[in-house]
């Protein structure tokens, strides 16, 4: 299969129609779930799919490392190129490998200017990210943080940010109990939930829109890719 084909057919795509146009360059995202859900599956999916096109990525992870992120990517990869058989599946493994960037923090004392200079290294290396995803964040140095500067970085590239928050709470009003004023900083906020053969994708927020679409995407536990539901 032709990676522009399977871009095309990806459920990423139904994603972004569900949510009117998807995150959006310059805007935060949030995806809420427990434990071992699958947050980091999703988002890594989320980072394929930007990467298959051809554009760049900075996944950074807090009190993880590197290598741990990067085996998510070609466990994922793997699956995608073995279940749509994918052409040069080797040749198209490397070009994401190029394309992306992993950067590994302590989360204490992680804040917007971090990732500010992360992204400042990106660019003397003539990267320019597409898609920035920071997983593991504190919800409490969102709360209590310079929401304008995490809005800012976003702002600046421009690129999509998606951040991921751990938690049993994903109904609308638990998580914006814990997110306080920072619930107004997220354009989308996705929560990840656990169902008997998938694990469903269900939004909470969708930039200012009352009223949230069904999403008719979700999380296969087997393959580990997003699929259509």
């Amino acid at each position: 299969m032709y990676t522009k084909f399977l871009t095309a057919r990806s459920p990423l795509r139904l994603l972004e129609k569900g949510l009117h146009g998807g995150l959006g360059k310059g805007n935060l995202g949030l995806v809420v779930a427990g434990p071992g859900v699958g947050k980091t599956w999703f988002l890594v999916g989320v980072a394929l799919d930007d990467l298959i096109r051809g554009d760049h990525v900075l996944h950074v992870v807090l009190d993880q490392t590197v290598a741990h992120t990067r085996d998510f990517y070609d466990t994922v990869f793997d699956e995608l190129a073995a279940t749509t058989q994918l052409e040069d599946g080797a040749a198209v493994h490397a070009d994401v490998d190029r394309g992306r960037s992993i950067r590994a923090y302590p989360r204490a004392g992680f804040e917007a200017r971090t990732l500010a200079e992360a992204l400042e290294v990106e660019e003397e290396a003539g990267v320019k990210p597409a898609l920035v995803i920071v997983e593991g964040i504190d919800p409490a140095s969102l709360a209590n943080g310079d929401l304008a500067s995490w809005k800012r970085v976003a702002e600046d590239l421009p690129a999509e940010v998606w951040f991921s928050l751990g938690g049993a709470a994903d109904t609308v009003d638990t998580v914006r109990a814990e997110l306080g004023a920072a619930w107004d900083a997220f354009a989308v906020i996705l929560a990840l939930e656990p169902g008997a053969d998938v694990v469903g994708l269900r939004a909470l927020k969708e930039h200012e829109n009352p009223d949230v679409s069904t999403l008719r995407v979700a999380l296969d536990p087997r393959s580990l890719l997003l699929k259509r539901s």
